[in-house]
């Protein structure tokens, strides 16, 4: 076998995912899961074995055939750093090698937030990521709000940071960081986070709803992130509302703070400091103002449906407080108001992967960029 350095690394990686995934535990599980023959599985797991990644001990036994040797991945290899931010608050997790959650930090930005703030505390919370980890850095990755784009590394608008303009986003983090540092728009990561850490594992399509202090969704088709022509695929938030027109956008009445002010129906003036806590105590809600927040989000999730047909939508932010009886109204709704939908409505869940979820994700992006290096190990 003799191939390039730098597709025997990419196979490398590959391989590496499938492992950190559970997709395959063994060298015959990984040479199904990878079409590649046996032979050519065995010459690469000892290589990630030299390599020091991935560790092969112990027996598995399947229901039939011979006990197979389990293949597992060394969490102290190295690490990887996931951030997300917003204008309130900048979230970060350090991920171990074995695709572990190990450690977290958040550390909240002043009111009218700017650039250059953004980005020191960036810069921050990935040095105390670093603290007491036992292995290297080897990648990370960055989701941003608003419109990026990942081929070049630029954060290009964010509405709720003003000077938030085209931002060389990667470039700036490669300078204090020597490692490959990977952006995406954050409901994007967070679309990530589902598939390695959520209920998106075993799903090819499906939609993340984000109604934060924004309202965006994120589409995964056919496996793959959905992203435009112009990076902007998802920004519903910009639809005009009510959709017979008036002046205003979904991004009035629907994100997060919007449906607490209408819940509460102006009994409360300040937006609380735990948006998603205060949201739980309006769980039990009914009455008009609840049926009518059930409605707007019925009528735009149904015709996104419509557009769409995803298998799952999964709802994220503060607004999961509200429970599940929240996205099973919306989904009943949504089959009333439009015939079409009466026999495919929409399966709407609250996601459990809580506030940390954007952050997952950009680790998410993190592991799926890193490629292995080939020093140190004859070439294969």
């Amino acid at each position: 076998m003799r191939t390039k350095p730098a597709d025997q690394s990419v196979l490398l990686a590959s391989i590496l995912l499938q492992l950190r995934g559970q997709h395959a535990s063994s060298r015959s599980s990984l040479s199904k899961v990878t079409n590649l023959s046996p032979s050519t599985v065995g010459i690469y797991v000892d290589h990630l074995i030299a390599l020091g990644y991935v560790n092969e001990s112990g027996l598995e036994q399947g229901p039939m055939g011979r006990p197979k040797r389990k293949l597992s991945l060394l969490p102290d290899a190295g690490w990887f750093a996931g951030v997300e931010f917003n204008a309130e608050r900048v979230q970060a997790v350090r991920v171990d090698f074995a695709g572990n959650r190990v450690a977290s930090l958040v550390r909240s930005l002043p009111a009218k937030t700017n650039t250059q703030t953004v980005l020191r505390e960036i810069r921050s919370v990935v040095v105390g990521l670093g603290k007491l980890a036992p292995g290297p850095l080897l990648g990370m990755g960055v989701g941003a709000p608003g419109l990026v784009n990942p081929e070049s590394g630029v954060a290009m608008q964010y509405a709720f940071i003003p000077d938030w303009k085209n931002v060389p986003l990667v470039q700036e983090l490669s300078e204090d960081f020597p490692v490959t540092v990977t952006l995406e728009n954050n409901l994007r990561a967070i679309a990530l986070a589902e598939r390695w850490f959520g209920g998106g594992r075993e799903l090819d399509d499906y939609v993340i709803l984000g109604p934060r202090s924004g309202f965006g969704i994120a589409i995964v088709k056919n496996g793959q992130l959905v992203r435009g022509g112009h990076h902007a695929a998802g920004e519903i938030g910009r639809w005009p509302w009510p959709l017979t027109g008036g002046g205003g956008e979904i991004h009035d009445e629907m994100t997060a703070p919007a449906v607490w002010r209408r819940l509460t129906a102006g009994r409360q003036d300040t937006l609380p400091m735990d948006l998603r806590s205060a949201l739980k105590g309006l769980s039990g809600e009914t009455g008009k103002h609840w049926d009518l927040v059930i409605a707007d989000y019925a009528r735009v999730i149904g015709l996104l449906h419509l557009l769409i047909d995803a298998k799952t939508y999964f709802l994220h932010g503060p607004l999961t407080a509200l429970g599940q009886r929240f996205c099973q109204e919306i989904s009943q709704q949504a089959a009333q108001m439009v015939p079409a939908l009466k026999d495919m409505p929409p399966v709407i869940l609250p996601s459990d992967l809580g506030d940390e979820a954007g952050a997952l994700g950009a680790a998410s992006l993190a592991m799926e960029a890193w490629i292995p290096e080939m020093s140190g190990v004859q070439a294969l």
